[in-house]
């Protein structure tokens, strides 16, 4: 009896050592706790690669926070009520719809998109992701809820300005992942394109990439990573990827990456853009780092974006 009582011991000690650790992955790689920003804040990436742009992202910020805005919100599949901001350039402009990354904000990382945008003569939709700003979650799931959120935007961008809406999705990063996801999706014939700036190939892939990183037990660590992901989010990470998608997608892209992206690979656009079925163009910029193609690379990023044909 008394091994018995030892041997269940073991084996509830073994599963609480289990759970435990699929439970810190799913909190590392996906849980978000919620602070909530003061409203003179300006929120800035972190990093030693960003420093030298933080003064024209804080300039960016204010010059966005300035301009004539529109809060909307939706409600997303699974009951979280999302927002965004509508900067119009002019009434019937082509508007983007814009995604922002990983842990990041619609403000911090997509304020210098508004700016570019209304240089091209478009409006810009902002949206803060699930997890972020003032939309409602906890979880972020690498785009696989996140692309059917961007489903639910055009819908809704249709209702509500009308069936000659042109619609650009655009995402940066993870952003960039969601938006190709969607692509390849059934989406109106509003949509006439995607600008997908610096996205990952699979969540997959790039998680195992930084797990690859952080010197861990890849195979391992990513069994882990998965079933916190399954168990703890109510979410299958590998349910879709941006490079599966891409392969059924009928609308024009645009891929956009920095050579000098050591978080998310350039060749990972590179693998995206190879199995890319519709009409497509692939522009890297050299000593650009991750997000900053636009900074670092300005005057190419605008020639690009502005001669891609939709």
């Amino acid at each position: 009896m008394e091994f018995i009582w030892i041997f269940l011991g073991v084996l509830l000690l073994l599963a609480a050592l289990f759970f435990g650790v699929t439970y810190i992955c799913f909190r590392m790689a996906f849980f978000v706790d919620r602070k909530k920003p003061r409203r003179d804040d300006i929120e800035l990436p972190d990093g030693e690669i960003y420093e030298p742009y933080h003064e024209q992202m804080i300039n960016w910020t204010k010059e966005t926070r300035q301009m004539p805005s529109k809060e909307f919100s939706i409600v997303s599949f699974d009951g979280l009520k999302l927002y965004g901001k509508f900067y119009e350039f002019e009434n019937g402009a082509p508007i983007e719809l814009m995604f922002h990354g990983y842990r990041g904000s619609a403000e911090r990382d997509l304020s210098g998109a508004v700016q570019r945008c209304f240089k091209l003569g478009r409006s810009a939709l902002i949206v803060d992701q699930r997890c972020s700003g003032k939309s409602d979650g906890n979880v972020i799931t690498f785009g696989v809820n996140e692309h059917k959120d961007c489903l639910k935007w055009v819908e809704f961008m249709v209702s509500h300005f009308g069936d000659d809406v042109k619609i650009i999705l655009t995402g940066i990063s993870m952003g960039a992942s969601t938006v190709l996801m969607a692509s390849g999706k059934e989406l109106p014939s509003n949509v006439i394109g995607v600008l997908a700036d610096c996205g990952f190939t699979s969540a997959k892939e790039i998680i195992k990439k930084v797990i690859s990183q952080l010197k861990l037990p890849v195979e391992i660590s990513y069994f882990f990573v998965k079933l916190g992901a399954k168990i703890f989010g109510h979410f299958d990470l590998e349910e879709t990827s941006a490079i599966e998608e891409v392969k059924k997608c009928k609308i024009p892209i645009i891929f956009i990456h920095g050579e000098a992206d050591d978080y998310v690979p350039c060749e990972m656009s590179i693998k995206n853009y190879e199995a890319c079925s519709s009409r497509k163009e692939l522009v890297t910029v050299p000593g650009a780092g991750h997000g900053l193609a636009f900074l670092v690379g300005n005057e190419l990023y605008f020639e690009k974006v502005t001669n891609f044909k939709y």
